[in-house]
């Protein structure tokens, strides 16, 4: 189980700058969150390691070995109620019940078993006195990986680092993921892709890494299985921990070529759907950081998503979970957690077709739960969610893949990294000698072969 910091607050800031929560009766995490429960006992005090019931293996639905999965929920907030729970709501939750006919959030009880394994831990301990980011705060310039760099981060540049730097094993592999559009209003076209995908965490080796900026952040490669015109179409995309210049090579199987695309990163929207998706959305926000100024605006009590299992339900059709006016209500599943509040404002001279970001981070693992895009006259036009679970795989650690996001300007949303539909789930790896687990595996040259076979 995940220990608790026993530490007080006066010898916890020694090593490192708190939040008031670090500062409450009852201590606080490994991570610096809020050990204790909240004055009214809705939030519990954290738990540690979520582990199945006996019998779970790689394959099987993971919802059917959940200690909890015979839950129902307290009570639901739809379009007649909603005030009434107004201040534990975010102003895009806010915006979707006003907007979408039927929207629904099923509120469950809330847990917060969301851990790391023992040596996960000791290296976020470690991270308090050694992790530091370089002057202009974009990039890492050291830390101990795997683990959060900054427990009881101090600055948004910190906070949106722990979300990106997260222990998520070596790799994920996806044999099959949908890519979704639900139609314009009025419509019943949807835009639907396929694709396989894995990505790769070079530092997510089991032991303590000492990072360098020079090592890769992350790598993706993906390939388009339908519709027609873009199957084997085939991207590889490498993050830097050191630099903001990631290198996207794409494969045009018409022209068996493969280019290099320099400016695919930031708000360049991703191909194939038409403007309503960007590459720097993905599971929120994905990428390089240098475009804005972020900064910590305080702590919330709020309705996200949590214990996600019916998102990750690779069993269930298309059509049983996305309706052409939201993601099905009894797929998701939300709790009454703490979050951090990360907002991110587009610097000056810097462009964007957001003005500001708003993140909201759990307290518990620096997941981003839920986020809001305001464009460039600061209306609010996007509204994002992510839907965790527990990976047993990874000792409990929690970690999202699927997510929402829905366009209050065009009526319409995204939801992306989803199995549902595909009949196999998401594979997470703790450790493995795949290939596909390589730095070698994500070149333009190792592209081309492979997609070429």
């Amino acid at each position: 189980m995940r220990r608790i910091a026993k530490l007080s607050a006066l010898a916890i800031c020694s090593a490192v700058a708190l939040t008031v929560w670090a500062q409450s009766p009852g201590g606080v995490t490994v991570t610096g969150a809020k050990a204790g429960p909240s004055k009214d006992g809705l939030i519990p005090a954290f738990a540690g390691q979520d582990k199945p019931l006996p019998g779970w293996s790689y394959g099987k639905f993971r919802g059917d070995y959940w200690k909890y999965k015979d839950e129902k929920p307290l009570f639901s907030i739809d379009a007649s109620n909603y005030m009434k729970y107004a201040d534990k709501l975010s102003p895009g939750q806010i915006e979707l019940f006003k907007k979408i006919k039927g929207y629904r959030m099923d509120i469950y009880p809330t847990h917060r078993d969301c851990g790391y394994p023992d040596w996960v831990d000791a290296n976020i301990k470690k991270n308090a006195t050694y992790a530091k980011l370089t002057p202009d705060g974009n990039h890492i310039q050291q830390a101990i990986l795997p683990g959060l760099p900054f427990p009881a981060a101090k600055t948004g540049q910190e906070a949106i680092w722990n979300y990106l730097s997260r222990y998520r094993g070596v790799g994920t592999e996806w044999p099959k993921t949908y890519t979704m559009v639900s139609p314009r209003p009025g419509s019943n076209t949807w835009i639907s892709v396929t694709s396989k995908q894995t990505m790769y965490y070079p530092w997510g080796k089991k032991g303590a890494n000492k990072l360098t900026p020079d090592e890769n952040l992350f790598s993706i490669y993906f390939a388009y299985e339908t519709p027609a015109a873009f199957a084997g179409q085939a991207l590889v995309q490498n993050y830097h921990f050191g630099d903001s210049n990631a290198e996207s090579f794409y494969y045009f199987p018409g022209q068996r070529r493969v280019r290099r695309m320099p400016s695919y990163n930031y708000d360049a929207p991703q191909i194939g759907f038409e403007n309503q998706y960007t590459i720097d959305e993905a599971k929120l926000f994905n990428g390089d950081i240098d475009r804005f100024n972020w900064t910590l605006a305080g702590e919330k009590e709020m309705y996200v998503p949590y214990n996600d299992f019916g998102m990750f339900n690779f069993k269930k059709s298309v059509g049983d979970v996305f309706k052409n006016n939201d993601v099905d209500p009894s797929a998701r599943r939300y709790e009454l957690h703490r979050v951090y509040v990360l907002v991110a404002t587009l610097k000056p001279n810097m462009r964007h077709i957001s003005q500001k970001k708003v993140l909201y981070l759990d307290e518990d693992t620096y997941l981003a739960l839920a986020g809001e895009d305001y464009d460039a006259q600061g209306k609010l036009y996007k509204v994002k969610e992510g839907y965790p679970i527990p990976v047993w795989e990874l000792g409990g650690t929690c970690e999202l893949e699927p997510f929402a996001q829905y366009n209050l300007t065009s009526g319409q949303y995204v939801d992306d990294q989803s199995v549902i539909g595909g009949g196999k789930d998401i594979r997470f790896f703790e450790e493995s000698n795949d290939p596909r687990f390589r730095g070698d595996y994500y070149t333009a040259e190792n592209l081309r072969s492979i997609s070429e076979r």
